[in-house]
């Protein structure tokens, strides 16, 4: 399984939380398309993506027809959604310090990091369990590929590493590789830029 960041947003350079509404920088759909030619993915197949839209225009830019997947949603932020931490960080101190420390806190009215992580959890044992469903949907070349943001990777690395969600720091358009192994899951790579 292949995971990539998607492309940045105004709001990855803005530090605000995510609302999955706000559209790729173009200079980075370029960047995907260049990623994609780089990886031999031109006519690959389908990539699972979250909601968000710039999951589903970088799997455009790079030439996959995109599956939506509920599962790949980053979390949901709540009140917070589209905010700048920063701002929130002044106005909810107690909150935000309490949602930093506590990956089960979610004082936004949203989704905790503990609640998100075994969302991805499930979903990526269930692609394990129907192996064969899955690798056909992704065009029978045997590489499934999912494009999301950065909590839903660490989420699936921290499940494959049997811990908490990592703090891993993803760049966009960062490939992580996560395999079935015999028992559970092998990390292959982690953020790795693909040579442009």
């Amino acid at each position: 399984m292949l995971f990539v960041r998607h492309a940045s947003t105004p709001a990855m350079r803005g530090a605000r939380f995510p609302s999955g509404e706000e559209p790729a920088d173009p200079s980075s759909l370029e960047a995907a398309a260049r990623l994609a030619a780089s990886l031999g993915s031109a006519d690959a197949g389908v990539a699972f993506v979250s909601p968000a839209r710039a999951a589903w225009e970088t799997a455009v830019a790079m030439g996959f027809a995109p599956v939506v997947v509920a599962a790949l949603a980053e979390q949901d932020h709540g009140r917070w959604r589209g905010r700048p931490y920063e701002e929130v960080a002044v106005a909810e101190p107690e909150s935000f310090a309490r949602w930093l420390a506590d990956p089960g806190a979610a004082p936004h009215g949203g989704e905790s990091r503990t609640g998100a992580a075994a969302r991805v959890a499930r979903w990526l044992d269930g692609l394990r369990e129907s192996g064969g469903e899955y690798a056909g949907r992704s065009g029978g070349k045997g590489r499934v590929v999912a494009v999301c943001d950065v909590g839903v990777i660490r989420a699936a690395l921290g499940h494959a590493l049997g811990a908490d969600p990592t703090p891993f720091d993803l760049a966009p358009l960062s490939l992580t590789q996560v395999s079935a192994a015999r028992e559970g899951w092998r990390i292959g790579y982690v953020n790795r830029k693909a040579a442009s």
